[in-house]
C-alpha cells in the first residue's frame, strides 16, 4: 500500500488546527490573497509573502549554484510537438491547460512540467562524459489544470513555481548523485525547518500509464533503494512518475495531510525520446540518465507547509521584516530613520513603525512576528544606542546600534532558527 505518513502523537486539536491553517495566517500576515478576477488557484503574494519568498529563493539558488548546478531560464509554454515527444500529451494530458492554436499549425501548450524544455538545454550542443554530471537547475514556471474543488490557498493550486533541476549523468555515476541529492535536501530542510515526516519510494502499479521496459524499470528501482540504504522508508506501488521511479520525502500539515515536498526521480525514456547522448573516453556515443530532483517542491507548497509549521514565525533569515524600528516619540524620529538607513544598507528588511502608542506598536510587531523590535528613547538617541525586543518576548540591555544590527545580522547569516546567537544574555 500507499506510503501514509503518521501524524505525530499529540495532533492538534481542531481548533488549533484552524489557528495555524496557512490560509488564515496567509490573510493575518499579509502574505499572500486569492481574488476571483485573478481566478482560482493563482494566488497573489502580496510585499510580505513575496519577501520571505524571494529570501527562501536566493539561499537554495546559492545552495545549488555551490553544489556545481547551473541555472538556466526557459519559457513557461512550448509548441504541442514538444510535449508530444517528451510523452506527456499521451500520458498528462488530462492535468494540462488545453493548446492555444495560434495558426491552422502553430498549437502551444502550458508546460505542466520544466524537463521537456531541460532536455532541449543538454541538447544545445554536443556533449563529453567530461561534462557529466551536468547540471541544469531552474526555478520555473508550470500549470496544471487543477480541478476547482481541490484548489485551496497554497497548498494547491494551477500556477507552480518549481524548484526544479535535472542532472545528467552516466549510468555509473546515479548512485553518488542521488546520495549528494539527498545530502542537499537534508541541508535544505534545515535551514528552512522543515520536518519530514517519512520517505517513500514510489513504484510502478498495475495498468498501462507507464513507459519504458521491464529492464530500465528494475535497473532505476535497484539503484533508488540502494541510495536508500540506511534510510528507514515505505513503498508506495502505483506512485511512481509514468516516466519512472522516485523518492518521495513526505510532510504532514496541521490538519494531518500528507503530501510530497522533495523528490529524486529515475529517467531512462526522456533521454531516449530526445536522443541525448555524449561521447564516452572511448569514443562511443551513449545514452545518459536524467535525474529529476527537487530540493524543495514548489514555492507554493513549500509556504504552505512553511506558514503552518512556523505559525507564522518564520526564521529570522527569511522572515518578510527582520526589524522594525520603534520611535518612543517623535524627538527619536531622526534617530530611527538612521538605524534604518544603517539596517538596509546591512542588508537587512526594516521597517520604521511611528503610528500610535509604544505598547501598541509593540503588541502590533509580535503579532506580525517580526523577530526583532528596535526601541529608541530619549536615552538611547543621545547614546546612539538601542534596546533590542525579540518577538518571543524577551529584552536586551540597550547597546549601540551598530552591535545591534551586528547581532541581528550574525543572527540572519548563519540560518540559524535561535533568535540570538550563542552567549548573548537576554532579560
Amino acid at each position: 500500500m500507499a506510503f501514509r505518513a503518521p501524524v505525530a502523537s499529540g495532533s492538534y486539536p481542531n481548533q488549533e488546527r484552524d489557528m495555524i491553517d496557512h490560509r488564515r495566517l496567509g490573510r493575518e500576515l499579509g502574505l499572500f490573497v486569492s481574488d476571483p478576477l485573478a481566478g482560482a488557484g493563482l494566488p497573489l503574494w502580496l510585499p510580505a509573502g513575496a519577501a520571505a519568498r524571494h529570501a527562501v529563493e536566493e539561499y537554495v539558488r546559492d545552495l545549488e549554484r555551490r553544489a556545481g548546478y547551473r541555472h538556466v531560464v526557459t519559457p513557461p509554454l512550448g509548441k504541442r510537438e514538444l510535449f508530444e515527444l517528451s510523452g506527456h500529451l499521451g500520458h498528462f494530458a488530462d492535468d494540462m491547460f488545453p493548446p492555444m492554436r495560434l495558426s491552422a499549425d502553430d498549437e502551444f501548450v502550458l508546460r505542466p512540467a520544466l524537463c521537456p524544455h531541460h532536455a532541449l538545454v543538454y541538447r544545445a550542443r554536443g556533449r563529453s562524459w567530461r561534462d557529466l554530471p551536468l547540471r541544469i537547475a531552474e526555478l520555473g514556471g508550470m500549470y496544471r489544470a487543477e480541478r476547482s474543488g481541490v484548489l485551496g490557498g497554497l497548498a494547491r493550486v494551477r500556477a507552480i513555481s518549481l524548484n526544479d533541476a535535472h542532472n545528467f549523468c552516466a549510468l555509473e555515476q546515479v548512485g553518488e548523485e542521488v546520495a549528494e541529492i539527498l545530502r542537499l535536501i537534508r541541508e535544505a530542510h534545515a535551514a528552512l525547518g522543515v520536518r519530514p515526516a517519512g520517505f517513500r519510494l514510489s513504484l510502478r502499479g498495475p495498468g498501462e500509464k507507464y513507459v519504458g521496459d521491464d529492464a530500465q524499470w528494475a535497473r532505476a528501482e535497484d539503484l533508488l533503494r540502494a541510495a536508500l540504504d540506511g534510510v528507514e522508508y515505505a513503498e508506495g506501488p502505483g506512485e511512481a512518475a509514468f516516466y519512472g521511479p522516485k523518492i518521495d520525502i513526505q510532510v504532514v500539515d496541521a490538519a494531518g495531510r500528507e503530501s510530497t515536498i522533495s523528490t529524486v526521480q529515475l529517467d531512462f525514456d526522456k533521454p531516449e525520446r530526445f536522443d541525448l547522448s555524449y561521447t564516452d573516453s572511448g569514443g562511443a556515443r551513449r545514452r545518459p540518465v536524467m535525474v529529476h530532483r527537487s530540493l524543495v517542491g514548489s514555492m507554493e507548497r513549500l509556504f504552505a507547509y512553511l506558514i503552518e509549521v512556523h505559525q507564522g514565525a518564520f526564521p529570522p533569515w527569511y522572515a518578510p521584516v527582520q526589524l522594525v524600528v520603534l520611535p518612543v516619540d517623535a524627538g527619536q524620529d531622526a534617530a530611527a530613520d538612521h538605524l534604518a538607513a544603517d539596517a538596509l544598507a546591512a542588508g537587512l528588511r526594516v521597517e520604521v513603525d511611528r503610528a500610535g502608542s509604544l505598547g501598541a506598536r509593540i503588541r502590533d510587531a509580535a503579532r506580525a512576528r517580526v523577530p526583532y523590535a528596535a526601541v529608541i528613547g530619549p536615552r538611547e538617541a543621545a547614546d546612539r544606542r538601542v534596546s533590542l525586543r525579540l518577538r518571543d518576548g524577551r529584552n536586551l540591555d540597550p547597546m549601540p546600534a551598530a552591535d545591534a544590527l551586528a547581532l541581528v545580522g550574525r543572527v540572519v547569516a548563519a540560518r540559524t532558527h535561535a533568535l540570538l546567537p550563542p552567549a548573548v544574555p537576554s532579560a
